[in-house]
């Protein structure tokens, strides 16, 4: 065979193995998943509220503490040492009884007999002249009756029925109540009865304020603490000795006084700013002289009153407001916030704000598409916000694909 023929056909064969090899390596890259899009964030981490001065008028005498809890926020009027807290501690007594056995608001619960022993108790405390409600022998009374009586009229032989109801003996109730506070974080807190008699139920004003957010976030709890009155089967309506329940927007919580603990009051405020609810909490402890219980509802209320016009309301973030932009083939387009958000501030905290990109981005998605969200958090509030790509993501090319 002539040698131009050879060569020839060699080319041929090396132009064929070429072509196939091309075919080949085209039919993989045109055939293989595509490269999801690129996504970077363009939005900032943190949003920062501006500081100022906070000034509040704490009680010249005792303890005084704030707390805003769909903040975080908590502050106090110095170093605190635990002391006697008298009725305070029924706080803790709900919390333990409507965590072991819960309630919906409305519902009135297991009915609960009344015995030897708690009409004897009755007796005790009528002759100390302890805080009590009457109660007869074999009365029935339903475990929502009970709270009732407990945070209205803070009857201390409520306290120890339930103690007993709850947990077979009032010592083994105790138990529970510095367990739960131990959880709740109450590290100066220890409690001695359910009722706040013993002198060696003690806390300070910031811990008894963490038991108090807690109850307020309860609907049950926090319907009995605003009544200022309630009705039962035999003691009739007895009133309520926390001040100030109903005025100035006051809604509860709880008061005490004993001749250890003095005058005590656990305040709140319901308030709306920037057209969210916000809760304000004030406790007092320690307070001597005439009206006791009026002088620590009028401080506590003075603190609540001072702390309003601090708590702001902020935008953090706004509808239309470029969050990333989203990358395909060398070209890329932004991806928005579809509505805004805010949130209530307190001055020198931080706002943060995180984008969470979806799960299953392709090449294929179109305005208007969702691409993942900005969760902005703020204490214990929590925003989130749809993404949104503002334009088509443009799709790769045939040789952006090949090559």
């Amino acid at each position: 065979m002539p040698t131009h023929r050879r060569r020839r056909r060699l080319v041929l064969v090396v132009l064929l193995v070429l072509a196939v090899g091309a075919g080949t390596f085209a039919g993989v890259r045109l055939s293989a998943p595509d490269t999801p899009p690129q996504v970077t964030p363009v939005l900032t981490s943190a949003v920062l509220v501006p500081d100022k001065s906070v000034s509040l008028p704490w009680p010249d005498s005792g303890q005084g503490a704030v707390a805003i809890p769909t903040l975080g926020v908590s502050t106090n009027s110095g170093p605190e040492q635990p002391v006697s807290v008298a009725s305070l501690t029924k706080l803790m007594t709900a919390y333990v009884i409507v965590h072991d056995h819960p309630l919906a608001l409305g519902e009135q619960g297991p009915m609960v007999s009344v015995t030897p022993t708690d009409i004897a108790d009755y007796d005790d405390d009528a002759a100390e002249n302890n805080s009590s409600v009457l109660v007869a022998p074999g009365e029935q009374l339903s475990e929502a009756q009970l709270l009732g009586g407990l945070l209205v009229h803070s009857a201390d032989n409520f306290a120890d029925l339930l103690a007993r109801w709850d947990a077979g003996s009032i010592p083994a109730f105790v138990d529970k109540m510095n367990a739960d506070a131990a959880r709740l974080g109450m590290t100066q807190s220890h409690f001695a009865d359910a009722s706040g008699v013993d002198g060696m139920s003690r806390s300070t004003a910031s811990d008894i304020l963490k038991v108090a957010a807690q109850d307020m976030e309860n609907p049950v709890i926090a319907s009995f603490v605003r009544m200022p009155a309630i009705t039962l089967p035999v003691a009739g309506t007895v009133s309520t000795y926390t001040p100030l329940v109903g005025l100035f927007g006051v809604v509860g919580v709880k008061s005490g006084f004993s001749s250890t603990a003095g005058g005590c009051d656990v305040l709140a405020e319901a308030r709306e700013v920037g057209g969210k609810p916000v809760l304000l909490l004030a406790a007092v402890t320690g307070q001597a002289g005439m009206e006791v219980l009026a002088q620590a509802g009028l401080h506590a209320l003075a603190l609540v009153s001072a702390m309003e016009p601090l708590v702001g309301s902020l935008q953090v973030v706004r509808h239309g407001q470029l969050v990333a932009r989203v990358a395909e083939g060398g070209r890329s387009v932004g991806a928005a916030a579809a509505s805004s958000a805010t949130v209530l501030t307190w001055p020198g905290l931080t706002a943060r704000r995180e984008y969470r990109p979806a799960r299953h981005l392709t090449d294929e998605m179109r305005q208007g598409a969702g691409v993942g969200t900005v969760t902005v958090t703020m204490g214990d509030q929590q925003v989130v916000v749809p993404v949104r790509l503002e334009r088509h993501v443009p799709p790769e090319s045939l040789l952006q694909r090949l090559f």
